[in-house]
């Protein structure tokens, strides 16, 4: 059984429908990869799992677990082990150090944090108000540390190779590799793909295109797809099978 499970979901954001009939699956210890092109509802199918409210599904249902969180809040959603990486997060008046030593003692321990500040260079960022100021590899290394404190059971990372440099990918690359060893499920979303190149362990790939799931199939397929004929393209053919 699948760790996640969305199923024919339709999200609706102020009125306007934005997602429309999608349906994917996440494995445990597995990375699923879900390209588009911006606007597409990429990041809102993502919210929509995480269960902010601002993001209502009108339409199928979200099975984690074996248990349908459809209806659920977004913090019982993340007590359940679902953890959101941001691709433009928000920016919060408390200190980075202060927010890392409550989520680690909550959900992990204070050697993984140290750890892990080491590792992605972050000690410089500790007493600094969270995003503030932060260039834009730092708050994707941030977002996934905050994520990895948590130790979840699923990830779900929105772009986190947006706006970075080709050895800030590399990086990220290795720790999202090692998210998927210790058993974490990840839905990866990407807009180019160029992660995905250093990515191990990828299982299913999929395009969503104006809201909807056009493609999908083995990540690498589905990647070399996009690569050859484009989205626009992949939305064309999409009648005929992709």
């Amino acid at each position: 059984m699948p760790l996640l499970e969305v199923k024919d979901v339709s999200v609706n954001v102020d009125g306007n429908l934005i997602v429309k009939k999608a349906s994917l699956s996440v494995n445990e210890g597995e990375i699923t990869v879900l390209m588009g092109p911006n606007g597409s509802g990429k990041s809102t199918l993502l919210y929509s799992i995480m269960g902010l409210s601002r993001y209502k599904v009108v339409n199928g249902r979200i099975i984690f677990n074996g248990v349908d969180i459809t209806d659920l809040p977004s913090w019982k959603r993340a007590l359940m082990g679902i953890a959101l990486a941001f691709q433009n997060p928000p920016k919060i008046r408390v200190k980075l150090g202060y927010l890392s030593e409550k989520i680690s003692s909550k959900y992990s321990s204070k050697e993984l944090a140290e750890k892990l500040i080491i590792d992605l260079n972050l000690a410089k960022l500790l007493n600094r108000d969270l995003h503030h100021g932060f260039s834009g590899g730092e708050i994707k290394r941030t977002e996934l540390f905050l994520t990895m404190l948590q130790k979840p059971k699923i990830a779900l990372l929105d772009e986190p190779d947006s706006g970075v440099d080709i050895e800030s990918i590399k990086i990220l690359a290795d720790y999202i590799n090692r998210l998927a060893e210790n058993g974490t499920g990840i839905l990866l979303v990407t807009h180019q793909g160029y992660i995905l190149r250093y990515i191990d362990n990828l299982g299913k790939g999929y395009v969503m295109y104006n809201g909807m799931i056009i493609c999908s199939g083995p990540a690498y397929e589905v990647f070399r797809k996009v690569s050859v004929y484009g989205y626009s393209k992949l939305a064309q053919m999409h009648a005929e099978g992709c």
